[in-house]
C-alpha cells in the first residue's frame, strides 16, 4: 500500500494532481478542496489511499489523514465505491460526516452526488458503530490558500462536480461574504454546494 506521497507538484488538473517522486510522476485523484492547496513547482505531502481494480490502479490523495480515514471507512458501507467516497469528502468535512452519521441525518448525506435516501440510510446503519465521534479538528487548507484566487477554484470545483457555469457563478457569489481574510476553499466549496442543493 502507498500510505502517502511526497514530492514536487508537477501538474494540477480539475480532479487530479501529478506529484513527481524520484523522477516518476504519480497521478493522485483529489477533491477540489485538496487541489486548491497545491501549487505547481512547490513540494507537497499528501496522505493517499490506493484502490486496486482488475483493470485499474488508482491513487487518491487527501488533505490530511482524517479525510483519508473517512474515505476508507465510507467504502466499507455496501454500495459505496471510491467515486462516492471521494464525493463525500469533497462535499463534507470529516467531522460533518461523523456528525451526520451519529445523528442519523439522512438529509445531509443525500446532498452528496450519488447518495440517495436509501443509500444514506444504509451508510448510517453500517457505519454508526465504526465512524467515531467528531474530533473537533478543522482543515489546514485556510493557511495554504490565503493568497489563492479562491473564486475560480470554487467555481471550477463546482463545474467539475457537474453544475453549470451559471449555477456555479451564482453559488460563488452567495458564499463570497463568508470568504474573509483567509478563504478556506474547501469550506467555501461545501457552502456553495449547500446553496445549490437548496435551490
Amino acid at each position: 500500500m502507498i500510505a502517502f506521497v511526497r514530492g514536487e507538484v508537477a501538474a494540477v488538473t480539475l480532479n487530479s494532481a501529478v506529484l513527481e517522486v524520484g523522477g516518476v510522476g504519480l497521478e493522485l485523484m483529489c477533491t477540489p478542496g485538496t487541489l486548491a492547496t497545491l501549487r505547481v513547482g512547490r513540494p507537497a505531502t499528501l496522505p493517499t489511499s490506493m484502490v486496486v481494480r482488475e483493470d485499474s490502479l488508482t491513487i487518491f490523495g487527501f488533505l490530511d489523514d482524517d479525510e483519508k480515514q473517512i474515505f476508507e471507512i465510507a467504502q466499507t458501507a455496501s454500495g459505496v465505491g471510491p467515486k462516492v467516497a471521494q464525493a463525500i469528502v469533497a462535499v463534507m468535512s470529516p467531522d460533518d460526516v461523523r456528525r451526520a452519521i451519529m445523528t442519523e441525518d439522512v438529509k445531509t448525506l443525500t446532498r452528496v452526488p450519488g447518495i440517495g435516501q436509501k443509500g444514506a440510510q444504509r451508510i448510517i446503519l453500517e457505519l454508526k458503530d465504526r465512524i467515531g465521534p467528531p474530533t473537533g479538528g478543522h482543515h489546514a487548507a485556510a493557511a495554504a490558500t490565503q493568497h489563492a484566487p479562491w473564486r475560480d477554484q470554487v467555481q471550477q470545483g463546482l463545474i467539475g462536480l457537474g453544475w453549470s457555469t451559471k449555477e456555479s457563478e451564482r453559488a460563488v457569489e452567495a458564499v463570497a461574504p463568508d470568504a474573509g481574510e483567509m478563504p478556506d476553499v474547501g469550506a467555501l466549496l461545501r457552502a456553495a454546494l449547500r446553496t445549490l442543493s437548496k435551490a
